[in-house]
């Protein structure tokens, strides 16, 4: 009955707010780069599609499909990424994941709307969920400034 108890005050009202409110849900007409990921061990996927200019993301939209953790958190990708640089981008995965795996600190500014998610850190099985968003952007921000239209 604990366990049960503890997942449910994971699913705080904050997170459920996020998770029915994801800035830039709707996918780009013509995106620069779009990938694609998806959780395995709880089928959550999310697709991010961005354009770059000048380096930083210009243009930024998003197909989540997951748990209202992972929707949380493509909530607060989403309203941070625009106008960030491919490191921003990475330095926020790598704080993200540091968070949750490793006990680390929240990740700075943008991203600080990640704290919502620190109840997670017990909730190994839901990393996977909660990284996706953040991830694919990366990723895709990475291809993007590898091809052309960069």
């Amino acid at each position: 009955m604990a366990a049960e108890t503890d997942l449910i005050k994971l699913y705080s009202t904050r997170i459920l707010a996020l998770a029915a409110d994801i800035p830039h849900h709707a996918r780009l007409a013509n995106p620069g780069a779009t990938v694609k990921k998806r959780a395995p061990l709880c089928g959550s996927t999310v697709t991010v599609d961005v354009c770059v200019e000048d380096g930083r993301i210009a243009a930024f939209g998003q197909d989540v499909k997951a748990c209202a953790l992972g929707q949380a958190a493509a909530a607060v990708t989403g309203s941070a990424v625009v106008g960030l640089t491919l490191a921003d981008v990475q330095a926020a995965r790598d704080a993200l994941r540091g968070m949750l795996k490793n006990g680390g600190p929240v990740p700075a500014a943008p991203f600080d709307g990640f704290e919502v998610l620190e109840p997670a850190r017990d909730y190994k099985n839901r990393h996977a969920s909660i990284l996706l968003s953040v991830e694919a952007t990366a990723e895709a921000m990475e291809q993007a400034l590898q091809s052309d239209c960069a």
